[in-house]
């Protein structure tokens, strides 16, 4: 048996309401218009059912903390880096404007790894988002957490060298430079308190990040707008994503997107051509 055997099958419920306030601070983060069907764009189910904790049980990096009560819902695993490794989604229906919503979560699985920086456990966890009508979004997000970094370990990720993203072969494109108050406002919008996305010194002096940390979930859902600015509101059927490096703030993030029905392939590069993000995505047929 695993050390947090225990934890796997736990269940969560959260229930939330899409208010048009909430959907209005997510389209004015993103700089787009509202949908004209009255939909919730895709991703914004990551702003719902958030993570709750008082600000007194917040760990030393921001996020809740764990440990082996029957309450905690994710295992206390004690490396202290956590981060978003991976996520599959699956949109059934869209969600619309002023209905509640219910989010079932499970932990399906843990997997103790050791890899180039040490010790690692993954923790996979399945939510299903209901909206009035039924399924909405189902999504399987695998977490992972990783040892300390030493006071003298190098910066990540290296500083961005002279090569440049190759774009040959990518049918759309976009770049932008994720700002402070981009970090901000979708840390708002999603509860998130993880401090390097807004610490600097933490980010630099206890996780030994060059700069701030673009939230993987903001690296993918720019990748989600990319695919509504090529093929329309709420068109993919599914969406997959796995983090591959750090995005840094105020540092060029590519976006590019190639393939079409359900054969569609996005990703995320920075300036120097270094992955950040690799997706794939199926449209509605």
């Amino acid at each position: 048996m695993g050390v947090w055997d225990a934890w796997i099958g736990r269940e969560e419920v959260r229930a939330d309401r899409i208010d048009s306030g909430l959907v209005a601070r997510w389209l004015a983060t993103f700089d787009r218009d509202a949908p004209s069907d009255g939909n919730v764009p895709q991703g914004l189910h990551w702003c719902l059912c958030v993570p709750d904790a008082p600000t007194a049980k917040l760990g030393p990096d921001g996020h809740p903390l764990r440990d082996d009560s029957i309450e905690s819902f994710l295992p206390p695993v004690p490396l202290p880096r956590r981060m978003w490794a991976s996520s599959k989604v699956e949109f059934f229906a869209p969600l619309r404007v002023g209905e509640a919503v219910t989010r079932n979560s499970r932990v399906q699985a843990i997997t103790e790894k050791s890899g180039g920086t040490g010790q690692l456990v993954f923790v996979d966890v399945s939510h299903e988002t209901l909206g009035e009508s039924g399924l909405s979004v189902r999504e399987v997000q695998s977490i992972v957490y990783r040892e300390a970094a030493g006071p003298d370990a190098a910066l990540s990720p290296p500083t961005a060298g002279p090569a440049r993203v190759d774009l040959e072969g990518w049918s759309s494109h976009r770049m932008v430079i994720p700002s402070e108050p981009l970090l901000f406002r979708f840390s708002a919008l999603t509860f998130n308190s993880h401090r390097i996305h807004y610490d600097l010194p933490y980010a630099r002096d206890e996780e030994r990040y060059r700069r701030l940390v673009v939230h993987g979930p903001l690296t993918a859902s720019l990748l989600l707008d990319l695919a509504r600015r090529a093929l329309g509101d709420n068109a993919l059927a599914s969406f997959a994503f796995r983090g591959l490096s750090p995005a840094i703030c105020g540092e060029a993030l590519h976006l590019v997107m190639r393939g079409s029905g359900n054969d569609i392939e996005l990703a995320a590069f920075a300036g120097d051509g270094r992955q950040i993000m690799a997706a794939s995505a199926q449209g509605h047929i």
